[in-house]
């Protein structure tokens, strides 16, 4: 199993001091990824339904601070050396796709090609407006996006004529250190489903139940052997709390004893995960946050 973690770029343990301690810590013990989360700026009020809770409620309140995600990994890259770099997910809707583009490229050079592009399409309307984005049609936007990321990562003259997007032939270099720049799509809808047959090397789900996860990967994999990939060559993630003191739904977390976690780990990996994203979530800030991580990663996490 490879273990992914998200860094804690968000809330009150959002500081220079946490992160270099949070991700230097993660790379001396060999994880395979650190990664960051999307938000830029919601309004005070959302009717927007968030997806991976029961009642919709967005758990982020709407004056949480939140740093900018691929500034973040921009800052990681610089204090560390071998783990990979990614988002879960960047809302591909909230920027120009040249920019973002850009600014992945840069990543992976400066990183030494460790840049995983994680996307997705965004749930939030009330986001979309205050950033004066289109929400309409964000699915084939998102698409496009992705084929504008294509164009300028392995042409070398790329130019670009689409339903929404459109650039004459441009100059963009560097191009990413990775050849090609691996791409993980998140989602759980049809759509989504065939945009990581098209576009991803792999699907990362996040916080949801194992058999909703299980019935989502038979579908990708089926749309891969109809599209004529092979299934195999596409990875499984999850993203899911570290949550000793069991404060999170349980099928949303790997908790309890260390027993109960391997079952858990187990089970996981039984439906072909091979990527689990740790979010932790321990009582006692930052401090014991790293103590958890390192207890499960050289304890549970080094037998899975």
């Amino acid at each position: 199993m490879d273990w992914g973690l998200h860094l804690p770029h968000l809330g009150r343990q959002a500081t220079r001091e946490n992160l270099i301690a949070f991700a230097t810590t993660a790379d001396r013990l060999g994880v395979h990824s650190l990664w960051t989360s999307d938000h830029v700026a919601w309004p005070r009020e959302v009717e927007s339904k968030y997806p991976y809770t029961e009642d919709g409620s967005f758990p982020g309140g709407y004056d949480m601070p939140w740093l900018d995600p691929l500034g973040v990994l921009f800052m990681v890259a610089g204090c560390t050396e071998h783990a990979r770099l990614g988002t879960t997910v960047l809302i591909l809707g909230y920027r120009p796709p040249l920019l973002t583009a850009k600014a992945w490229a840069s990543l992976d050079v400066v990183s030494g090609g460790r840049a995983i592009v994680g996307v997705g399409v965004g749930w939030m309307k009330e986001e979309f407006d205050a950033l004066q984005m289109p929400y309409d049609h964000r699915g084939a936007r998102a698409d496009e996006q992705l084929d504008v990321y294509r164009t300028v990562w392995s042409e070398q003259d790329p130019s670009f004529s689409g339903r929404f997007y459109e650039f004459p032939p441009i100059g963009f270099s560097p191009r990413p250190l990775q050849d090609p720049l691996p791409i993980w799509v998140g989602g759980d809808s049809e759509p989504a489903y065939r945009r990581t047959v098209r576009y991803g090397n792999a699907f990362h789900a996040a916080f949801q139940k194992r058999d909703t996860v299980e019935k989502a990967w038979a579908r990708v994999r089926e749309l891969a052997a109809e599209a004529g990939r092979d299934p195999d060559e596409i990875t499984l993630s999850i993203r899911l709390y570290l949550d000793p003191d069991a404060t999170q739904a349980p099928e949303k977390s790997i908790a309890g004893s260390a027993q109960q976690m391997a079952d858990t780990v187990g089970a996981w990996a039984s439906i072909g995960v091979t990527h689990i994203l740790l979010d932790p979530v321990a009582r006692g800030g930052p401090a014991r946050r790293l103590e958890v991580i390192e207890e499960f990663l050289t304890g549970v996490g080094a037998q899975a």
